[in-house]
């Protein structure tokens, strides 16, 4: 599969697209995780997590402090006192003890600021830098890559999901350019779940390689969604098989990152995806 993407620095690794998928570890300490996965403020245990994910394969780690189940109500940027005392310690203790970058879910700049400094060194914005532009130049300044998310919540479309989501991710982009954010720094995330139907969900993962259009890299984050209960009729516990193929489908579409709990099952799906898709070589 022909890339022409450039390299995205952060931290210790290099992110060369186009060549794997890279797959991000989810870490949630809000302890109303819609997945029921919330670890709270149990530092030991989001050690020992994040420690399993990177023996897995996970080539990022992706902590966050707030839910975004879809029955809560998004907090004011500037309530960012309960966030902190979540991801700060959690980030500290992290940059120690793993090998690979830690990327902070947070769309509060006040969130993402005590983060980079803690330690972690990408942004994952699930507003797409609609609630706090300020994110964008917290980015900036720190030379960090930044993932703009279409979400619309806020607004959700009846018709030409596709269409708006790259309508959103094309405000985003500029948003994060005119803070300063470098061109190789931004990734793009179609926001499957944020204000889309179960029928628009489909069709994005169907049509996810339409958003390339935007000439950046694409994170697909289905992991345990309500898209695959509703299809399977599963609760968040057992959605394992079906998000394995909605990844290995998004592969095939386009993504080049994934974002999922159950780590060492997908690296599997990836790298068997990547051997087809991308040409890459496999063991006999």
């Amino acid at each position: 599969m022909k890339n022409t993407l450039s390299p995205t620095r952060c931290s210790n690794t290099e992110f060369r697209w186009g060549e794997k998928t890279y797959v991000m570890g989810v870490c949630n300490l809000s302890p109303d995780s819609f997945s029921g996965d919330g670890l709270g403020d149990d530092i030991e245990a989001t050690v020992a997590q994040a420690k399993r994910m990177v023996s897995e394969g996970a080539d990022i780690i992706d902590v966050g402090g707030e839910s975004t189940r879809p029955d809560t109500e998004p907090q004011s940027v500037n309530d960012i006192d309960n966030e902190l005392r979540l991801v700060i310690p959690a980030i500290e203790r992290l940059v120690k003890e793993i090998s690979v970058p830690i990327s902070i879910d947070t769309y509060k700049a006040g969130v993402a600021s005590r983060a980079l400094k803690a330690g972690a060194s990408m942004i994952n914005d699930i507003w797409g830098l609609k609630k706090d532009p300020g994110i964008a130049r917290v980015a900036a300044g720190a030379g960090v890559p930044v993932i703009l998310m279409a979400n619309q919540r806020d607004a959700p479309p009846k018709v030409g999901i596709v269409a708006r989501v790259i309508s959103d991710l094309e405000a985003g982009i500029r948003i994060a350019m005119e803070a300063g954010v470098a061109a190789e720094n931004i990734i793009v995330d179609p926001g499957i779940g944020f204000g889309k139907t179960l029928e628009q969900n489909l069709e994005l993962v169907n049509r996810l390689a339409e958003l390339k259009v935007l000439g950046k890299p694409i994170l697909l984050g289905t992991s345990r969604k309500s898209m695959i209960g509703l299809v399977l009729d599963q609760p968040p516990e057992k959605r394992l098989e079906g998000n394995l193929a909605v990844m290995a489908i998004g592969i095939a579409n386009g993504a080049d990152m994934v974002r999922v709990h159950d780590v060492r099952q997908t690296v599997l799906v990836c790298r068997m995806s990547d051997a087809i898709i991308r040409r890459g070589s496999i063991s006999e």
